[in-house]
């Protein structure tokens, strides 16, 4: 059971990723007069995709560094830094629970730079933990749903949907299953916090026979090709991407609250090159690197120092109040607990599955007259 729930929970956001796990990209050190070598090798469950332009620029400043970045899956990612802490000199994840274990239990170095003191408080925890983005998580829907039923601006929209057109939407909506997905567990626990008509919303979906998905881009997928035109708690970087790509896909964030999740970066206590990781560090969070992150990605930048297109400050101005950043603190150990997790994941399927309870036959019934499903 604890090595389930370890799979399980290491998938946070993983599940999301459009790319094959485990690739690499290498920079090359150049020489320059004057300039001694350096080296940084990182280790990040971020698509390469995604990557790519963060990486390119800081090496671009510096030529001299030989970079190395390797793309893991968040579970790699973990045990492979516990099993040699000192072969890596940042670790960056959106495993947000299993970094701030690592650094609540002694694996972080601080960074005590100006950068690094004047990134905002709610996106660190002490100086040693660093959360670098700021991802919306979405809906997503089919011009089809919103010419026919309106956009769903709100989860309160999205459930008077649910119950009043229960038949015409079966099967053609689709969310994480938390059973086997990290994200969709992590954004159940957040959600059953937030909302008190969380549990409603549950039961409507199973009312309308939901398709669970394991990631983002099996939902997307689905989405593109018509067979759903509902999305629900899609990793909006991901979806952006998506939807500006396909003209028949429209992404919304909720407008009564919506999760933003963060990816979040540490330099371990065993970097073996500490001073190249303390020198990407202050690129990552610092104005640089943060430019990069809002106008060639769609991760959106935290810097408090820019407002454009691709920032969390444009993103709270268009939204306000409704985001709601998973928090940085020990709340997120309690992801980890085994009895918390069974006790929702016994609730969410309660829950799902209360409108077929509904419909059971009775005891008294001949199995004969039963529906095949209610004999299986």
């Amino acid at each position: 059971m604890i090595h389930r729930l370890l799979c399980l929970l290491l998938l946070w956001l993983s599940g999301a990723s459009l790319a094959t796990a485990d690739e690499r990209l290498h920079y090359p050190a150049r020489e320059m007069d004057g300039e001694a070598p350096g080296r940084l090798v990182i280790h990040g469950a971020l698509d390469p995709t995604y990557a790519r332009p963060i990486l390119a620029d800081f090496h671009a400043r510096y030529p001299t560094i030989d970079l190395t970045y390797r793309n893991l899956d968040t579970l790699p990612l973990y045990r492979r830094f516990l099993e040699a802490p000192g072969e890596v000199d940042v670790l960056m994840s959106s495993a947000m629970p299993w970094q701030y274990r690592l650094a609540n239990d002694g694996h972080a170095q601080p960074l005590n730079t100006p950068e690094a003191r004047a990134w905002p408080a709610w996106a660190r925890w002490r100086r040693e933990l660093f959360a670098v983005t700021f991802e919306p998580i979405v809906m997503v829907v089919r011009r089809e749903l919103i010419e026919r039923f309106g956009r769903p601006a709100s989860h309160a929209d999205l459930l008077a949907l649910l119950q009043r057109h229960p038949e015409v939407l079966r099967g053609r909506v689709v969310t994480y299953d938390p059973n086997v997905s990290g994200a969709g567990y992590g954004y159940a626990i957040e959600e059953s916090r937030l909302s008190p008509r969380y549990w409603d919303l549950i039961a409507a979906f199973g009312a309308t026979d939901t398709a669970l998905a394991a990631t983002t881009g099996e939902m997307l997928e689905g989405l593109i090709d018509g067979r759903f035109w509902l999305g629900y708690n899609l990793l909006g970087s991901y979806a952006r991407e998506v939807v500006e790509r396909h003209p028949g896909l429209e992404m919304v964030v909720p407008d009564d609250y919506t999760l933003v999740t963060q990816r979040l970066a540490l330099i371990p206590r065993q970097a073996p090159h500490p001073d190249e990781a303390r020198r990407f560090m202050d690129f990552l969070i610092g104005k640089a690197g943060q430019q990069v992150i809002a106008r060639e990605t769609s991760l959106g930048a935290v810097h408090p120092a820019l407002t454009g297109p691709g920032t969390a400050w444009a993103l709270r101005s268009s939204h306000g109040d409704a985001l709601r950043p998973v928090t940085l603190g020990p709340g997120l150990l309690a992801t980890l607990d085994d009895l918390k997790r069974q006790a929702l994941l016994t609730r969410w399927q309660r829950e799902f599955t209360r409108h077929q309870a509904s419909l059971a036959p009775t005891a008294s019934q001949d199995d004969a007259t039963r529906p095949a499903d209610a004999r299986q």
